[in-house]
């Protein structure tokens, strides 16, 4: 048996799911994906088993499969902002803002942060303030797994856990002294362009025009559902609506569910938003 099974990859999955539990997180998305990017399963609200970890991680290995869960947040708890795609340089400014810290490949982290107050926000002042990938969805790499990536083969790099601090929640009082917190968004403006023709994108056309995904011969579909979003936005569907939508025709969205489209139609939203705002911004 590998060292993967029963060893430090069972240990270092654990540590991470039990300080998403410290903060109320119990149950998860589990979702299983090939070397190629392709979905080979999901499972919404998988409640992790100590005893059913070493079985899973050996199945991935084995299979060459990433291991990516989505944390389900209790109503009323803190807002968990995902930090993806930082240096060592930005986790350092961070301090001891986070209650996690990731390294899911070489001199590459993963941070997330649970504010007490801010909301939704106040996490993307905070991913703009440290310049950190402003379309994480919210799912992460299940540490003590591998990310298997093509650019990495053969030698996969295994995704650990850094640093945790249990239960930790910061306020946003605490950021400004960090220099971490982006300047508030500009309030939208009071009167909004009237709605164009009540017709929808085509999300087809956005689907083609998308850039390829990182080292796959397909789309991104992530940039897709992003500018088929900021397209209804801009033609006056609402947040609601293009949540509805985006669940019809996006297959990311069918899988990763509600929570996916419709934070990916509130960005699309705040974008165009603050589009708006600025007096050179057209009509």
């Amino acid at each position: 048996m590998s060292g993967e099974k029963h060893g430090a990859g069972v240990e270092q999955a654990w540590r991470m799911l039990a300080v998403f539990a410290s903060l109320g997180v119990g149950r998860f998305d589990l979702t299983r994906t090939g070397l190629d990017g392709g979905l080979r399963g999901f499972q919404r609200g998988w409640a992790p088993e100590w005893g059913a970890l070493a079985g899973m991680l050996e199945s991935a290995r084995a299979q060459q499969h990433n291991l990516i869960v989505r944390p389900r947040a209790p109503d009323g708890g803190p807002t968990l902002a995902q930090l993806d795609d930082l240096g060592a340089a930005a986790v350092t400014r961070l301090g001891g803002a986070a209650f996690l810290v990731l390294a899911t490949s070489p001199g590459n982290y993963q941070v997330w942060v649970a504010l007490g107050d801010g909301g939704a926000e106040a996490a993307r002042r905070l991913r703009r303030g440290l310049s950190a990938d402003a379309g994480a969805s919210g799912a992460v790499r299940l540490a003590g797994s591998r990310n298997y990536k093509p650019r990495y083969a053969p030698d996969f790099p295994v995704v650990t856990v850094v640093a945790t601090a249990p239960g930790h929640t910061v306020g946003t009082g605490e950021l400004p002294s960090l220099g971490v917190l982006a300047p508030a968004a500009a309030p939208a403006a009071a009167s909004t362009p009237p709605p164009r023709l009540r017709r929808w994108p085509s999300y087809e056309r956005c689907l083609r025009q998308a850039p390829p995904a990182a080292s796959r011969d397909r789309p991104d579909v992530s940039r897709a559902d992003f500018t088929f979003c900021l397209l209804a936005i801009d033609w006056g569907w609402s947040v609601e609506q293009i949540c509805g939508r985006l669940l019809e025709l996006s297959v990311k969205a069918k899988v990763r569910g509600e929570p996916y489209a419709r934070l990916t139609a509130q960005r699309a939203a705040a974008v165009v938003a603050g589009r708006r705002a600025r007096p050179d911004s057209r009509a």
